[in-house]
């Protein structure tokens, strides 16, 4: 495990910087933006000639990379960090806005509607490709307008058009059938014994270097030559390759007004062990978990920004202190620490076609300790900053009801044009250990090598061959 960068690798990647002129804070013409009021600890010294201070804004545009604006002269190492962290939880903030805004005709964000304006609203990645449409039966080749594949037979009866299909037990496709994992991995189970469900997709840049390289099917990998190389976004310019992860759970009806939701159909396909057979329902889900990679040229090692839900879980500290609320996604704060010891993974058999006895029990455990405090504090003012601009547009808006965990980003981005550093190739990533109690409830903490931190992991990647897949996985989906 990288240990947390140093005072000098802050500095080189602070040395690196390049920044926006202020008439280029966002290149929209069209939409109306709001910025927020407070953005204390990212303001740049004043002066007639200095760039604007990145702030976040209501704009359907996804940024291309991140607008890093001045570190003042005397900083001592925490402000360093504490500026630092904020430029790239600005810039996750931005991208959460753009990624769920309401999409037009063509997919992108529409500028003459804004996010949260009627409460909820479809969204801009909602429209990008399931990475099960990518990697179809026999290496076949997917296109990035075609019809999505007939649905399994158990779902026909309330199959319409367009509706989405979740079927994943996990962020691993196959974490139910797999007994040996590199790692404590698991189903997580709510409050009223329903399993989670997850999905991947990928934007068109993404999309597009996968089916250009023919990397979608294994015959294709096989005869492939050379690095895989996703594209980087540009600050002010195109946005790069992004994948983005999604948490489901199954709501009931009443409760739309708190959740981003979706009607979709959830299948599980038929098991021999456990022995069950293959089932699909027509079920109301609400959006509990939100993971973006995205590769940019300040982050070759991808930038990883990761929301939840404001009522998944509580924190450790919560629990110690006996503040929590009435009602928890993932934790019943009636129940004992004996009696339902935290972030358990469910015991087996794993049916997720039933409901289950367990319910997960799932505490945030502080992964901002030892000089990564910078990470809680930033994310807490950028949460409030952001929370303000969503309620201005709707009060009842549900995006309100989402908060940002985190951004783990290299300080040492390498040359700053989509290269890493051959020295570092890990960029020594900050803060040091980030984990989203949906998609990482089971190795959460401060352990290296064990918890979770999304580049070093991602790291490992490769394709169906022994050849890296520059920090995504999907790619081993390839038949």
């Amino acid at each position: 495990m990288k240990k947390f960068a140093t005072i000098a690798l802050l500095a080189l990647a602070v040395a690196c910087r390049k920044e926006m002129p202020a008439s280029a804070t966002d290149t929209s013409a069209t939409a109306t933006e709001t910025t927020a009021s407070t953005a204390t600890t990212t303001s740049a010294t004043t002066t007639s000639t200095a760039p604007a201070a990145p702030v976040i804004v209501l704009s359907s545009n996804i940024p291309g990379d991140v607008q890093e604006g001045t570190i003042p002269p005397g900083s001592d190492r925490n402000q360093k960090f504490l500026i630092a962290q904020g430029d790239f939880d600005i810039y996750s903030w931005n991208t959460f806005i753009a990624l769920n805004w309401p999409p037009g005709p063509d997919g992108n964000g529409d500028p003459k509607k804004t996010i949260g304006q009627n409460g909820d609203n479809d969204t801009v990645w909602e429209h990008y490709k399931d990475v099960a449409d990518v990697f179809l039966p026999n290496g076949a080749t997917p296109s990035w307008k075609g019809s999505a594949p007939p649905p399994p037979p158990e779902c026909k009866a309330d199959y319409s058009p367009g509706m989405r299909i979740l079927t994943q037990v996990g962020k691993t496709p196959n974490v139910l059938t797999e007994f040996s994992q590199p790692f404590n991995t698991g189903p997580l189970i709510d409050q009223n014994g329903v399993y989670t469900r997850y999905e991947i997709l990928v934007n068109k840049p993404m999309f597009d270097y996968i089916l250009s390289n023919s990397l979608y099917s294994k015959a294709g990998q096989k005869v492939f030559s050379g690095a895989v190389k996703f594209p980087c976004g540009v600050l002010g310019g195109a946005e790069g390759a992004i994948m983005v992860k999604s948490s489901w759970m199954v709501i009931n009806p009443a409760d739309k007004d708190r959740f981003h939701t979706n009607q979709v159909l959830v299948y599980t396909p038929a098991s021999q062990n456990p022995k069950y057979p293959a089932s699909c329902s027509k079920q109301t889900v609400g959006l509990v978990g939100f993971h973006i990679g995205h590769k940019t040229n300040l982050g070759p090692q991808w930038l990883w920004s990761t929301f939840e839900h404001v009522d998944n879980v509580p924190t450790e500290a919560d629990v110690s202190s006996g503040k929590l609320k009435a009602k928890y996604n993932y934790y019943n704060p009636k129940c004992t620490a004996a009696n339902c010891p935290p972030n358990a993974v469910p015991p087996r058999p794993w049916d997720p076609t039933k409901v289950a006895s367990f319910h997960s029990q799932v505490v945030r455990m502080n992964m901002f300790k030892g000089g990564n405090e910078f990470a809680f504090t930033s994310a807490t003012e950028r949460n409030t900053d952001a929370h303000k601009l969503l309620v201005g547009v709707n009060p009842k808006s549900v995006w309100q009801n989402y908060e940002l965990i985190s951004t783990m980003w290299p300080t040492d981005p390498g040359n700053g044009q989509c290269q890493a550093s051959a020295s570092t190739p890990l960029g020594n990533p900050a803060p040091t250990f980030l984990a989203n109690t949906t998609l990482e409830t089971y190795i959460q903490g401060m352990v290296p090598n064990t918890s979770s931190n999304c580049i070093e992991c991602h790291m490992n990647a490769t394709m169906t061959t022994p050849v890296p897949s520059d920090f995504t996985y999907v790619l081993q989906r390839a038949k």
